[in-house]
């Protein structure tokens, strides 16, 4: 009981840690934030700070870890569903399982996702992400989306515009606010990645 107790309280302490580094990133930015602001801002002390975290480049990388391991993980379950529908090609106006699975796990961690991908917050955790995106596109394993010997164009030119277009969709909805659901945000994305962009405009049928 005891250590179920000290995990309990272990698990509060980092969601307080965690909670404090979002918003100060919002209130002053990531680069002016110092330690001392967030053991303020989450009513701890140092020590119990750096009992978890070297500093507070150790916190948000930590953070962004357990991120980019849990998309990792939701990747690796439904890249085959992913691969069945690519094959039957057939237009696709669902919204694809894992695009769901994406976008209900962004709107579990809004505020986090929202400090670090904004202006204030890591340009670092961009390149993550489209390192992310490649390695689901196009990674050295049989789970892989797409073969090398199939592209059309530069692998790393398609990589670039694919990345670059959905963390640009992510970042528009969470600073809208997530007016819409991640199983309509899911929709919109998948038929602008799978039927491209001029078909999305109602330009391609």
């Amino acid at each position: 009981m005891r250590e179920s107790n000290t995990d309990l309280r272990v698990i509060r302490t980092k969601e307080s840690i965690r909670d404090a580094l979002v918003e100060l990133i919002d209130e002053k930015g990531f680069e002016a934030i110092t330690v001392k602001d967030i053991t303020t801002r989450a009513r701890i002390n140092r020590g119990t700070f750096y009992a978890h975290y070297q500093d507070k480049f150790d916190l948000i990388t930590k953070c962004e870890d357990e991120i980019m391991l849990e998309m990792y993980r939701i990747a690796k379950q439904n890249i085959p569903g992913v691969i069945a529908v690519l094959e039957t090609n057939s237009p696709t106006l669902t919204p694809l399982p894992f695009a769901v699975s994406i976008f209900e796990y962004l709107n579990e961690n809004s505020g986090f996702m929202k400090a670090v991908l904004g202006p204030k917050g890591d340009l670092s955790f961009q390149t993550r992400l489209k390192d992310f995106i490649w390695k689901i596109m196009f990674g050295n394993n049989p789970d892989a989306l797409f073969k090398k010997e199939n592209l059309l164009v530069p692998g790393q030119y398609l990589t670039s515009y694919v990345a670059s277009a959905h963390i640009g969709v992510i970042q528009q909805w969470l600073d809208s606010g997530r007016k819409e659901s991640p199983q309509e945000m899911a929709r919109i994305l998948s038929t602008i990645t799978v039927n491209g962009p001029f078909f999305a405009a109602g330009l391609k049928k």
